[in-house]
């Protein structure tokens, strides 16, 4: 496939990974190892070997020795050096015949421009040898000391921004095969487009309606949609949604209120905000700023 190089600096850029604890796992033989939904999983194998049973779910395999990727037909093992990024689209289990130690991070994703369009699965072998520098990097991460007594200055900054660097690896080495979608990542062909995204990324608390964000595109309210619809992949609305829940998200962990939140977004209540909230996300903001505090305190 063929896609803009700069188009995928975009994506990568753009993306804004808020992470869990890092957590060295050691699976004995037959052991298992569930993945919850709700969260995208990084996993690392650092010995011995897992497989993955996508059963219907979506699933992208990439062979980095063959040179090849493919939807995953049954079960797939993996071994030390592979990785594999579940989207949390739904329940999954990792299963070990002989044992393994692997490394696992759970990870929220905020992308204001659409939804990654990542696969449920996806299943890298040979990541070690097609970014050594990132798999050097996963097999050290869980070393993080994780009591009060161990814990220096940064180390939390230093331990995401080194699931990011694994993180983006493996989105990178999904992009460039053929299981990614035809045409991804690409920009938006149209100047005008592009200046009504950026314009909403910029203030998403703004009023925008149709009317307005047609004006801005220098369009008609019904050329403008279809248009945006096209080029996006979802109608204005949507869009305009997406950004707000993705920037509630970043305001709710850094320790706003609802309320705060809520008025910054441009939502006439709290009750408004937390209706959008939960469609969105499935939880209430409250439970999810609760959530996360005690993801950062663990």
């Amino acid at each position: 496939m063929t896609f803009d190089p700069a188009a995928l600096d975009d994506v990568l850029s753009s993306l804004s990974v808020r992470t869990g604890p890092a957590r060295r796992s050691v699976l004995g033989a037959g052991g298992l190892h569930p993945l919850v939904p709700g969260h995208v999983t990084l996993i690392y194998v650092v010995e011995g070997e897992i497989s993955a049973d996508p059963r219907d779910t979506l699933a992208c395999d990439l062979d980095v020795e063959a040179g090849t990727a493919s939807r995953v037909d049954g079960s797939r093992t993996l071994l030390a050096g592979d990785a594999i990024v579940s989207a949390g689209h739904q329940p999954s289990v990792l299963h070990s015949e002989s044992g393994a130690r692997i490394v696992t991070v759970q990870m929220d994703l905020d992308w204001p421009r659409a939804a990654l369009p990542l696969p449920s699965l996806v299943l890298v072998g040979g990541f070690a040898a097609l970014e050594p520098a990132a798999a050097a990097l996963a097999a050290e991460l869980g070393t993080c000391p994780v009591d009060e007594e161990g814990v220096r200055l940064g180390d939390s900054i230093i331990c995401r921004t080194m699931v990011t660097a694994v993180l983006l690896a493996v989105i990178r080495a999904w992009a460039h095969s053929t299981c990614a979608p035809h045409g991804w990542p690409r920009r938006a062909q149209d100047p005008f487009l592009e200046r009504v995204a950026a314009a909403v990324i910029d203030e998403p608390g703004h009023e925008w309606t149709v009317d307005t964000l047609a004006s801005l595109g220098a369009m008609s309210r019904s050329v403008f949609a279809e248009r945006f619809r096209s080029e996006f992949g979802q109608s204005p609305a949507s869009f305009v949604t997406g950004v707000r829940m993705a920037r509630a998200k970043t305001m709710l962990g850094a320790g706003h209120s609802v309320s705060e939140t809520s008025r910054e977004l441009g939502y006439t209540s709290d009750e408004g905000f937390s209706r959008a909230f939960r469609r969105h996300t499935g939880t209430a903001p409250s439970q999810w700023r609760a959530r996360h505090r005690d993801e950062v305190a663990s």
